[in-house]
């Protein structure tokens, strides 16, 4: 990996972090790297992801979460336990040394939604190993994260087919 690895953020409203961070994962195990990907309030949701991850040898996802939405106003006991557990997995893969990048997807939405607290995850990025490249994203990052990080980009909706009622579709956003 490169002699420091920085702290990259992907937010906003628009399509597309969750990809960003996916493109960057392909990009650096065609180079070599190790990927570990950790999905937040994700689980048991057939992302395409998950099937192109198992393919490739050095690039890990997993999913904490479970297959129905959390209720950003009145999250369930378990979302919270769940995302406390990704949240510690992230640490422990960033402590064993293993992997060169580590993405923790949806983190900033469920710091936002009071699943975990935004100074567990300052805690982590200011423990991240120099040549770890540590990737956070989701829509509201929290100022903490982006004044922290090397790199922040806002994706931003302009116009989206939700807004006229299409449903996600295979192969594009699942």
């Amino acid at each position: 990996m490169n002699e420091m690895g920085m702290v990259q953020v992907y937010t906003g409203d628009g399509k597309g972090k969750t990809t960003a961070a996916l493109g960057l994962a392909m990009r650096a195990v065609g180079k070599g790297y190790r990927v570990y990907m950790i999905q937040f309030m994700k689980g048991n949701i057939d992302y395409g992801e998950l099937v192109s991850a198992e393919k490739l040898d050095g690039f890990t996802i997993k999913q904490m979460g479970r297959a129905s939405f959390v209720d950003r106003k009145d999250p369930d006991p378990i979302d919270i336990r769940m995302a406390k557990e990704a949240l510690g997995l992230g640490r422990e893969i960033m402590e064993k040394g293993e992997h060169d990048i580590l993405i923790l997807d949806e983190v900033n939405c469920a710091v936002d939604w009071g699943l975990i607290e935004a100074n567990d995850v300052v805690e982590l990025i200011k423990a991240k190993p120099e040549h770890l490249e540590l990737v956070l994203t989701g829509r509201y990052a929290p100022q903490e994260f982006i004044d922290l990080a090397d790199l922040v980009t806002e994706m931003k909706e302009v116009k989206h087919p939700f807004r006229k009622g299409q449903e996600a579709r295979d192969g594009i956003e699942l």
